[in-house]
């Protein structure tokens, strides 16, 4: 039996090839013609010399071309590398060289961070550049720009006859021991949760308006915002980036259904001066993820705008979506809900054994459909990761109560969780380690209205040099994706160790 991702837009262009699927501004483009740029960008890759099997990054924007390159690479059999856009020159030509990427699609707005980093990695050959401007058919030199190759292409208009385990695509998640781990995902991984979410958890069909902010190259965007409105046959209106007035606008414009987005999202919609001048009766559904959502927003967005925020749980290495609360029961407020059809959870102590008791907290460990195939390249962190007999630690502490809902209460790994993006201390701690007056560095999340946690580093320096904090923080922005840096900066003549001489961070969260 075969199996392969790009039949979700097939399968929609099919049925319903004049509808808008996607819309950007004054643009819409039916699944008919999104479907035929898809086949298009499959022929460029070939054409090209991509070779089925091998690896394609994106690095791009909410925009159409992602969705054409992300099922072209499908129908060209080639593994999806979606990457963050905020990523520098040296954290570009990293995750390039680690997933053994042989192309990257840019937008022409991080064309130079870009650049940078792929002239680094002698196994990406080919450097496609997306333009703003639907007639500009020029590139940079030693680039291919997009529009010209669909142009210039034959489309290949047969799917690939992929397996359901055959890996589809790599999302990057980092872990305390460093550089980002590729969390390899199989076509029915991606398939299915998709296919649950919009078809059981969120009911999802033809009718379906889509405000899509979250970024397409994060695991809840993927699959919650785009594979899962594009199976069901719904209109996905595109924001690159997120603007409170914007969002407002475009709810009201289009009449959007759904909404989905991390807290910070909506404590701006909730708190913005202007929210009653908008009508937003057109929203039936909205779900939040990434970060723990404040009981406090929840309540009061709920009440404003008559609707049912629904949280729920995943991580990349789960497709994501693990656990939800769901339409047929009562949600519980702070909870992320109950574990989703075929999907086992269960809590462990620090010892690995089983917690059956309600209301103690330990690790949360998943085992089902949607858990990945593995760490690329890496079996020990695969093993480590992953029980012989399929259970995934997710370094997440939480608890279940008597009814079997789940609550996230802390994190086993020490990462600080801003705005809805993941920041590894440890990352961060090795950049600022690089400065040549920088003697000890420690990295801790501490509590934000807004972002949920600010990134905090708390510095000593070595003896008889100086250093200003805005200094140390523009040297962590040359080097780091901007939601990465450290936005507070604390000085002490000493870090607080133990008798090991490892750096105590309880300390220093108070």
């Amino acid at each position: 039996m075969s199996l392969n991702l790009a039949t979700i837009l097939r399968e929609s262009a099919r049925k319903h090839p004049h509808k808008p699927a996607l819309v950007i501004g004054e643009t819409a483009v039916s699944y008919a013609q999104l479907h035929g740029a898809t086949q298009k960008f499959a022929g460029a890759l070939k054409k090209l010399g991509v070779k089925p099997g091998q690896h394609v990054a994106l690095m791009l924007p909410n925009v159409p071309q992602f969705t054409i390159a992300y099922f072209g690479c499908h129908y060209a059999a080639n593994l999806v590398v979606p990457l963050n856009v905020l990523l520098k020159p040296d954290e570009i030509a990293y995750h390039l060289e680690d997933s053994d990427a042989v192309a990257l699609v840019v937008w022409e707005g991080f064309f130079p961070q870009a650049q940078a980093g792929f002239n680094r990695v002698d196994q990406c050959k080919h450097l496609i550049v997306v333009k703003a401007d639907p007639t500009d058919v020029s590139a940079p030199e030693g680039a291919h720009n997009m529009l010209a190759l669909l142009a210039a292409s034959e489309p290949v208009t047969d799917l690939p006859a992929t397996m359901p385990d055959d890996p589809a695509v790599m999302l990057y998640t980092s872990g305390t021991t460093g550089r980002s781990k590729g969390a390899t995902l199989s076509h029915f991984n991606m398939f299915y949760n998709a296919q649950y979410c919009g078809r059981t958890l969120l009911p999802l069909g033809p009718e379906t308006v889509a405000l899509t902010v979250l970024p397409l190259f994060h695991s809840f965007g993927q699959t919650v915002m785009h594979n899962a409105v594009l199976m069901t046959g719904g209109t996905i209106i595109l924001l690159p980036k997120f603007d409170t007035v914007t969002a407002f606008a475009l709810m009201q414009a289009h009449k959007v259904t759904l909404f989905s987005g991390v807290p910070t999202m909506y404590f701006a919609l909730l708190n913005h001066p202007d929210a009653e001048s908008y009508d937003l009766s057109s929203l039936q559904h909205c779900c939040s993820g990434g970060a723990a959502m404040p009981v406090e927003v929840m309540n009061a967005f709920d009440e404003k705008y008559s609707v049912n925020i629904l949280e729920g749980y995943g991580l990349s290495e789960t497709s994501p979506v693990a656990s939800f609360n769901h339409l047929d029961r009562p949600k519980k407020v702070g909870s992320v809900g109950t574990p989703i059809w075929g999907v086992e959870f269960r809590l462990v102590d620090d010892d690995g054994d089983v917690i059956t008791e309600t209301d103690k907290a330990g690790e949360i460990c998943i085992k089902g459909h949607n858990v990945m195939l593995g760490y690329y390249k890496r079996p020990e962190a695969t093993r480590e990761a992953i029980s012989p007999d399929g259970w995934f630690r997710s370094g997440d502490i939480g608890t279940r109560d008597a009814d079997g809902f789940y609550y996230i209460v802390d994190r086993k790994k020490d990462m600080i969780i801003r705005g809805g993006y993941n920041v590894y201390p440890r990352e961060l701690e090795e950049v600022l380690y690089g400065h040549p007056a920088v003697a000890e560095a420690a990295v801790i999340g501490v509590q934000h209205d807004k972002f949920g946690e600010e990134v905090k580093a708390v510095v000593a320096l070595k003896p008889g040099k100086q250093c200003a904090a805005q200094e140390l923080l523009e040297y962590c922005k040359e080097r780091l994706a901007a939601y990465k840096y450290p936005r507070i900066i604390e000085f002490m003549d000493a870090l607080p160790k133990g008798p090991t001489g490892k750096i105590l961070k309880r300390e220093l969260r108070g």
